[in-house]
């Protein structure tokens, strides 16, 4: 007999503004208690001296959370000049001290370096991984290992503010663009160092910020239920974005109920609307003016053109 899985049932995201010094899987263990889910995941890790949008992704939206992984990121940070580290970021060791001697015109000319396509090789310090172990570990350990450059783009670089020793920048990049290693590039062209002193991700793809909140927020609402004595999920459940917002943007196509039944059993389908290659967003439905569409899934067309399922939710 299966065993039963402990917690709630429940479907969505959740867009947590993740606090400072808390790593991303502490922040995910805490909501997840907070809303007694079943399942939860995170959409790419935050460094614990980050703060901003973690996505958090509940039940069945787990199956999605890969397509918030792999999509665009804004950041705001502000770099330390004068300074490298470890890690590029405040929380390494001291590796060079240099004074700081940086005209307006140089640093507009190094900032411009970097927009665009470039290549980027990633710190010892990320989460990526070489033969089963990620990075920063063989980086505790003294350890360097062999990294490829990547082809990274910096959509927008604008500089927020210059003073002194300090650079505030806000950048929009693409998937895997480590902001430390643009930081500690940048220093090096600089020919003074620098380190991250603070960074905030906010933005993931076009979720908007406003429907951030806090852990301090939700579990405000989860002490209010309990003393209102009302379930926690009518004050938290309102808070959680619809699974298809992880694929936002993704065609769309629309199928009938059988349809959907021969989805959900591994069959390929025709649907209406269908492109001729790449992912869909799959839904029951009549097409896009339906408000009643029911979203059940990311499909992908295989070579008969047809929509076979790739992620298909299970409720």
């Amino acid at each position: 007999m299966a065993k039963r899985r402990k917690g709630r049932a429940i479907n969505g995201v959740l867009l947590l503004d993740k606090p400072y010094e808390m790593s991303s899987n502490h922040a995910l263990q805490a909501v997840k208690r907070i809303y007694f889910a079943q399942k939860a995941g995170h959409t790419g890790a935050l460094d614990p001296l980050a703060t901003g949008m973690l996505p958090i992704c509940l039940g069945e939206g787990t199956k999605f959370s890969q397509y918030l992984l792999d999509t665009d990121k804004t950041y705001q940070v502000t770099a330390k000049l004068g300074i490298r580290t470890t890690t590029s970021d405040a929380d390494g060791e001291i590796v060079s001290e240099k004074p700081v001697d940086v005209s307006p015109e140089q640093l507009a000319s190094a900032l411009d370096s970097f927009r665009g396509t470039t290549k980027q090789v990633p710190s010892m310090y990320s989460a990526l991984k070489y033969q089963g172990q990620p990075l920063y570990k063989y980086a505790r350990e003294g350890i360097e290992v062999p990294r490829e450059a990547r082809d990274i783009t910096v959509f927008n670089l604008e500089l927020l503010r210059f003073e002194h020793d300090e650079v505030e920048l806000n950048i929009h990049v693409s998937k895997g663009t480590y902001i430390r290693t643009i930081v500690d590039d940048l220093g090096e062209l600089l020919g003074c160092g620098a380190h991250v002193a603070d960074l905030r991700r906010s933005a993931v793809g076009n979720y908007p910020i406003e429907k951030m909140v806090t852990l301090a927020e939700i579990e405000a609402l989860l002490e209010e239920a309990q003393a209102k004595e009302i379930s926690p999920s009518e004050l938290l459940d309102p808070l959680l974005l619809p699974m298809n917002t992880a694929v936002d943007g993704m065609h769309k196509v629309y199928v009938d109920d059988m349809s959907a039944n021969f989805l959900r059993h591994g069959n390929p389908v025709q649907a209406f609307n269908a492109p001729t290659d790449g992912s869909v967003q799959v839904y029951i439905g009549e097409d896009e003016n339906d408000a009643n569409a029911e979203f059940i899934g990311v499909g992908i067309i295989d070579d008969d053109g047809l929509v076979a399922p790739k992620r298909i939710v299970v409720i």
